[in-house]
């Protein structure tokens, strides 16, 4: 005889383990002067993405980043009168919905934001004018006045984002500003400090744009914006960047006119890399997809289908899901992670156009 009492249970339980644990998807619109809080439901190998809040902002928010240790997230304009750039501290409750958010001002627009390794600074790259800010934050995580503020007299910067151990900045310059600086970092004062050579000279063409590090080898990965593809820097002891590959990933004979690559990640395993491939003028929107392999080189795996001009890149928690913008095709969409790196697409969400950053916890 089944004892269907004690069966009931155990089924609940494996039901409740193929779900996973829910999660927040949260990206600025700029169209709507709103912050999108998008709760995301794991169920078995797909995900279920629905609206949970819009948070309304006075100001036009574009950038995003999260705290790495507290529920708060930050958001900036990408522009605005000089040390008087809005901005706001978002408070998140435990379970990640909002619970209030604060106004702050940035020196400059920033077009990407990210915490040092101490979580004692935030430091903002901006566009339009190059300019690289370090803001100290309080024991509550608020930003205070820039302690620290490098203008090269470039634009065009595009990333600012420090390596696992804490110690180097590299500010990536693309098009016509081709460049990647290189700094040591003091995440105790927020000082930074050029290295010699300052000049990491990455391939002519190549527009490194955003980055990534390996989690435990020395290597450091940029989406090369203008040579639609990705570059590969081993980080040597001295923190000094060498370019070791320039991989371009068209198809022969494909024209890069109206293309562009944009955000890129790698998964927490150190496995995968992910890069967005923006068509802003041909129907070429894709995801490109790389295998890290045994000495930190990448290897090219192939390109997925997105929707147009996909932006922003973010994973899940776990690692499990890939989340995407896209700026024309003014939706955001989950791809499952397979083990050999392929992407399955499981969930589409509509939102506004224009809407780029994003971040999950």
């Amino acid at each position: 005889m089944i004892h269907t009492l004690r069966i009931l249970p155990v089924l609940a339980l494996i039901q409740l383990s193929l779900l996973g644990k829910p999660f927040h998807v949260y990206s600025p619109s700029s169209k709507e002067n709103t912050l999108w809080i998008v709760k995301a439901t794991p169920k078995g190998e797909s995900l279920k993405l629905e609206v949970a809040k819009k948070v309304k902002f006075d100001f036009s928010g574009r950038v995003i980043t999260a705290h790495p240790s507290k529920p708060l997230l930050y958001v900036t304009a990408t522009g605005g009168d000089p040390e008087k750039v809005p901005g706001a501290v978002v408070f998140l409750n435990k379970d990640g919905s909002y619970q209030k958010h604060q106004n702050i001002n940035f020196n400059d627009g920033a077009c990407y934001l990210s915490l040092d390794k101490g979580n004692r600074h935030i430091l903002g790259v901006s566009y339009g004018n190059g300019r690289l800010n370090v803001y100290p934050l309080n024991e509550k995580g608020i930003p205070g006045k820039a302690v620290t503020t490098i203008d090269e007299g470039k634009k065009e910067a595009h990333c600012v984002l420090l390596p696992p151990d804490g110690k180097n900045v590299y500010i990536p310059y693309v098009k016509g500003n081709l460049a990647i600086l290189q700094y040591a970092y003091d995440d105790n004062t927020g000082k930074i400090t050029p290295l010699k050579p300052k000049e990491a000279k990455p391939p002519l063409g190549s527009g490194p744009r955003h980055m990534a590090y390996h989690p435990t080898l020395p290597m450091v990965y940029f989406s090369n914006e203008q040579g639609i593809g990705l570059s590969t820097y081993r980080r040597e002891a001295n923190g000094q960047l060498k370019v070791e590959q320039d991989i371009s990933i068209l198809p022969p004979g494909m024209s890069k006119i109206g293309l562009s690559a944009s955000d890129l990640l790698i998964t927490p395993d150190g496995k995968f890399l992910y890069a967005g491939l923006r068509g802003h003028r041909q129907d070429f929107s894709r995801i490109s997809r790389y295998r890290v392999l045994e000495d930190g080189k990448a290897e090219f795996l192939g390109l997925t289908e997105a929707d147009q001009v996909p932006w922003g890149l973010t994973l899940s928690p776990d690692g499990k899901f890939l989340l995407v913008s896209a700026t024309t095709g003014a939706s955001l969409a989950a791809y499952r992670i397979s083990k050999d790196g392929n992407l399955k697409r499981v969930a589409t969400l509509a939102w506004d156009e224009r809407m780029s950053d994003l971040v999950a916890r």
